[in-house]
């Protein structure tokens, strides 16, 4: 089976040797992503905005490589407040409420940048 991988561009990215998602057979990984458009953290103290940001970013990593939003099967949710959880919880479920995948939330001490608030990895499987 071929290896597909989809890069987001970010330096860190070859210095740390990772990419923003990879396809192997039906299998899809997306790395953890947050909430950076044009190397600038956008919706900055909302997590809401932050939530909704990091999904598009996900959903479009994942139809370059030939799957949808509708083929995630678990989402993991990382975010430095819990008391955020109810904006999170909001912007995925206006994304997966009819898809319904597999979903974990946790809260961390910290993610690379202090002002980002949440960071999510995703899986999906494309059926063909």
């Amino acid at each position: 089976m071929e290896k597909q991988s989809v890069t987001s561009g970010a330096p860190w990215e070859s210095k740390v040797g990772y990419c923003r998602a990879v396809r192997k057979g039906p299998f899809v990984e997306v790395a953890g992503t947050t909430a950076i458009q044009n190397g600038e953290l956008a919706g900055k103290g909302d997590a809401f905005l932050q939530t909704k940001i990091v999904i598009g970013i996900m959903k479009k990593a994942i139809e370059e490589l030939g799957g949808k939003l509708e083929d995630v099967v678990r989402t993991r949710i990382f975010v430095t407040n819990i008391e955020d959880f109810e904006q999170v919880g909001k912007a995925h479920g206006q994304y997966f409420s009819d898809i319904k995948p597999a979903c974990t939330l946790v809260e961390v001490s910290a993610l690379v940048d202090p002002e980002m608030l949440v960071e999510m990895e995703m899986t999906a499987i494309i059926s063909e």
